[in-house]
């Protein structure tokens, strides 16, 4: 399939960092890569608060408009309401789709079990719904292009009755599937469980490799894998660890994704260790750090124990950087994932946090 060239749009509402715009963006291109797409271009616009009709204003609209020979789709890097996105493809005469959409398209692309894809079968579902419209009826004429994959191609062109129909089917489905992964945990009751967590792309599946060999697979691109991967760890002749591989988080996450994949991350609400895992080598880590921060907390994690753990030491050109991070975080870990560095001082604090909870666990 020919790669879609894309132009990206922001908004710096005035009195916010622009760096976090700019921040934002970056990430968007490399979730429109991911899908598949190549980033030509950008717009930003700063404004006082969002134009309720056309997000970005009538002047950037018709800027971006003006440029349309250049790309195939824009991409929103904020959430559209099904209104101002069929009002902007009207202007600008090229497909437009938001953040949300385009996440929702690299999970359909990722989703490799059962549970994934149903959990980003519905997420889409419930997301393209609102947007049943004739706003819709050029998907018959373009078929696997960004944010048309998964059921976009097969379930948009049926009524909202039917789809409402398999909304409650897949529904039913992820309880059944949710059951399954109950008696599963059931069964991982008496080990001690540590769940890596972090932002997207931080290194936790390659993390998971070093520690286990457990072969999980890792390419340098966001949400590389989605699916809760346990394998165990054991020292010796004791007891086994259960390591838990988590879909990593990211800024501006469609809460339908959330919703959906409420299963899989009770596995990192079941955990009795949170391994957050940092990309040291990222220039805004600690941004990175304060979203997965939110996102625990929205999970009622907020007092759960954690470790701490930056990656990609290596990475970091200056080691006075490392040393001024070593003394803002004592209690934290610096390895390289992909280097094996201080892997097997990992391994024995992980050991030691096990140990710890299984004396708390004994009966006094």
């Amino acid at each position: 399939m020919q790669t879609e060239k894309a132009a990206l749009v922001g908004i710096v509402i005035k009195g916010n960092d622009p760096w976090a715009t700019d921040d934002s963006l970056d990430e968007l291109a490399l979730l429109a890569d991911t899908a598949g797409g190549e980033v030509i271009d950008r717009f930003v616009q700063s404004r006082q608060r969002p134009d309720p009709s056309t997000f970005v204003g009538s002047g950037k609209v018709a800027e971006i408009a003006s440029n349309n020979g250049q790309f195939d789709l824009v991409i929103f890097d904020d959430d559209l309401s099904p209104a101002q996105a069929a009002k902007l493809e009207k202007l600008i005469g090229k497909r437009v789709i938001d953040r949300s959409g385009l996440i929702l398209d690299i999970f359909a692309r990722r989703a490799r079990t059962r549970e994934a894809r149903t959990q980003v079968e519905l997420a889409q579902l419930q997301y393209l719904l609102p947007r049943l419209t004739g706003h819709w009826q050029h998907l018959e004429r373009q078929k696997g292009g960004i944010g048309l994959r998964g059921p976009g191609e097969t379930q948009l062109e049926t009524d909202r009755r039917l789809v409402n129909k398999r909304i409650s089917r897949l529904k039913a489905d992820l309880k059944q599937i949710e059951k399954q992964r109950n008696t599963q945990r059931q069964g991982r009751q008496q080990y001690f469980k540590a769940a890596l967590v972090g932002y997207t792309n931080a290194g936790k599946s390659t993390l998971m490799n070093a520690l286990t060999h457990a072969g999980v697979f890792v390419e340098d691109r966001l949400f590389a894998t989605l699916d809760a991967t346990v394998r165990s760890l054991r020292y010796g002749d004791g007891d086994p660890m259960m390591l838990i591989d988590t879909v990593g988080f990211i800024r501006k996450l469609p809460h339908h994704l959330v919703a959906s994949f409420r299963s899989t991350l009770e596995e990192t609400v079941m955990a009795d260790l949170l391994v957050h895992v940092v990309d040291l080598s990222h220039p805004h880590f600690p941004s990175q750090m304060q979203q997965v921060k939110e996102t625990l907390e929205s999970l009622g994690l907020k007092d759960h124990p954690q470790l701490l753990v930056f990656n990609k030491a290596d990475k970091v050109e200056f080691p006075a950087e490392i040393k001024r991070i070593q003394a803002e975080y004592p209690n934290a870990e610096f390895i390289s994932a992909l280097r094996g560095i201080r892997i097997d001082a990992l391994r024995e604090r992980l050991r030691l946090e096990q140990t710890k909870w299984q004396h708390a666990c004994k009966p006094h």
